[in-house]
C-alpha cells in the first residue's frame, strides 16, 4: 500500500514513539470523544493503540498514520487491511485536530482515502462508533456510512459497526 496515494491534500506517513506528542496534542483536543470514550488518552495508551493487534492479524496489515500540513499533523488514522476480511478496511481510529473540525477536513481525507482503496481493490470499509456519540455518528453517516446489523460489545463500551460500500 502506497501511503502517499491516501491524500492529494496532505503528506501521509506512518506514526511512532517520536510522534507521541503530537498525537497526544490532537487527542486532547477532541473532549466530546472522550466524554463517549473513556477515558482520556494518555501517551502511554497511543503507544498501546499504535501496537494493538487484532486475531490473525500482523504488523505489515496494519497503518497507524498521519495526514500533515507542512508539519502540522492535520488528522491521524488507525486502519487494518483485509479485515475482518479479504477486500474490506477496517478503521480502527480516525481523529481530526480540532482546529481544522467543521471546515470539511474529515471528509476529504475519507474521501481520498476510500477513493484510492478502492482502486487497489478494496470493496468495503467498516468501523465502530461509540454508541450514542452523535458527533461520531454524524460524521459518518455524511460519510456514506450505514449501521450493520452487527453491534460489539466489550468491557468497556458498546460499538455500532458501520460500513461503507466501496
Amino acid at each position: 500500500m502506497e501511503l502517499y496515494h491516501l491524500s492529494a491534500e496532505y503528506f501521509v506517513r506512518k506514526l511512532n514513539n517520536d510522534d507521541i506528542n503530537i498525537i497526544y496534542n490532537v487527542c486532547m483536543g477532541n473532549t466530546l470523544f472522550y466524554r463517549f470514550h473513556p477515558p482520556l488518552a494518555t501517551k502511554e495508551s497511543i503507544m498501546e493503540d499504535m501496537q494493538a493487534l487484532p486475531p490473525d492479524k500482523g504488523y505489515d496489515d496494519k497503518f497507524y498514520i498521519g495526514f500533515f500540513k507542512s508539519d502540522k499533523l492535520v488528522a491521524l488514522m488507525d486502519f487494518i487491511r483485509d479485515y475482518p476480511e479479504e477486500k474490506v478496511i477496517f478503521i480502527g481510529f480516525f481523529m481530526v485536530d480540532q482546529e481544522y473540525h467543521g471546515k470539511g477536513v474529515g471528509t476529504r481525507i475519507i474521501d481520498e482515502c476510500c477513493f484510492y482503496w478502492k482502486s487497489i481493490g478494496y470493496q468495503r470499509v467498516r468501523l465502530g462508533i461509540d454508541k450514542g456519540n452523535p458527533q461520531s455518528s454524524a460524521f459518518w453517516r455524511k460519510n456514506n456510512f450505514v449501521k450493520t446489523s452487527e453491534n460489539r460489545s466489550n468491557k468497556a463500551y458498546d460499538y455500532v459497526l458501520m460500513e461503507r460500500a466501496l
